[in-house]
């Protein structure tokens, strides 16, 4: 065989040496790329959230929506043509009952019902009126009343006599008030039955309230004073409504502890027993994926200790209330306190 034919032969082989070195380096990658892969995916750092335990006031309450609206107004009208002779009260004056208001020149002489403010005057004096004219107006803005509406959910847990809270949603003033009367016949609303109940406001001398005007309807239910509080994100519970936080023991690993819990206003609830005032507590936040070296997952397995997260310390006085035909709180943090489970 000629050295020319010998050549063309070798040249024939290179593309089959390249082609197999190519596969060699892609198994090699793919198999780098595997191990990759399998660390990422099995490394983690488990992050913990601190809360710290704090003495104060809890409580929890009903909470309602309604509206400011008059119990006496009274609009006065004339009852034919007549001329005014006489007006004896301004815009804004204070009138007591049966002080006169109008006297018209046909003997008609206009006087209040109640005692009360003048809103409206529509006349002054010799203004010619005819039948059904507006003459004046009076309303009574230092006693008014507050509708509400209670759900079935809630109803039970109203009663005639309980004291109450009107907060104004404009001024966030505050009136104390007593439940004064519930209509039991419902009304229905999205298949849920809802009840009337009626709460009256005697404004105090300076407060500028007004008809029509929102308010929420606190009735308190549940108070503990000067207790341990915790905030409710600190605990885990289990299917059985068990509450426990974690403490951390002194070679840094983290065990969790069973606590008992009493009023609860949602956000925060009070510890009867298993954490101290001043004790920090933790709970398990969502692991956190940790980078870590490409060989790691082929030549051994790298073990992360816990991290701690940062103190979101917890202190609470006095009580939360909200709006709308809701819950405050209530007497367990139940199945809307997170964790889901115990670990």
């Amino acid at each position: 065989m000629s050295e020319t034919a010998v050549k063309k032969k070798k040249k024939k082989r290179n593309p089959v040496r390249r082609v197999i070195l190519l596969l060699i380096l892609l198994g090699i990658a793919g198999l780098i790329g595997f191990g990759i892969y399998n660390s990422l995916k099995q490394e983690y750092t488990v992050v913990y959230d601190a809360y710290t335990a704090s003495t104060g006031t809890i409580s929890n309450a009903l909470s309602f929506s309604g509206s400011l609206a008059l119990i006496d107004s009274k609009t006065y009208t004339a009852g034919g043509e007549a001329t005014v002779r006489g007006v004896y009260a301004e815009v804004g004056d204070k009138v007591t009952k049966n002080q006169r208001l109008l006297r018209l020149s046909d003997g008609t002489t206009i006087t209040a019902d109640f005692d009360g403010t003048v809103n409206v005057l529509e006349k002054k004096k010799d203004d010619e009126v005819y039948g059904g004219d507006t003459l004046v107006q009076i309303a009574d803005f230092d006693h008014m009343k507050v509708t509400m509406r209670i759900d079935e959910y809630d109803i039970t847990d109203v009663a005639v006599g309980q004291d109450c809270v009107i907060t104004v949603t404009a001024t966030e003033q505050q009136i104390q008030s007593t439940i004064a009367t519930i209509n039991f016949i419902s009304t229905a609303s999205y298949n849920v039955a809802y009840y009337t109940a009626t709460a009256y406001v005697d404004v105090p001398e300076g407060m500028q309230i007004y008809p029509g005007m929102q308010v929420t309807v606190s009735i308190p239910k549940e108070e503990a004073k000067d207790v341990v509080v915790l905030k409710t994100d600190a605990l885990t519970f289990d299917r059985q409504n068990n509450a426990s936080v974690y403490k951390q023991k002194e070679d840094g690993t983290f065990e969790q502890v069973a606590v008992e819990v009493g009023v609860s206003n949602g956000n925060y609830v009070e510890i009867k027993s298993g954490v101290a005032d001043g004790e920090t507590v933790y709970v398990e936040s969502k692991a956190k994926t940790t980078a870590v070296s490409p060989f790691a997952g082929m030549f051994g397995t790298q073990v992360n200790q816990p991290a701690m997260g940062g103190s979101n310390r917890g202190n609470m006085n006095g009580s939360r209330s909200g709006t709308g035909s809701s819950r405050t709180g209530g007497t367990m943090p139940g199945g809307n306190a997170p964790g889901g489970g115990m670990r």
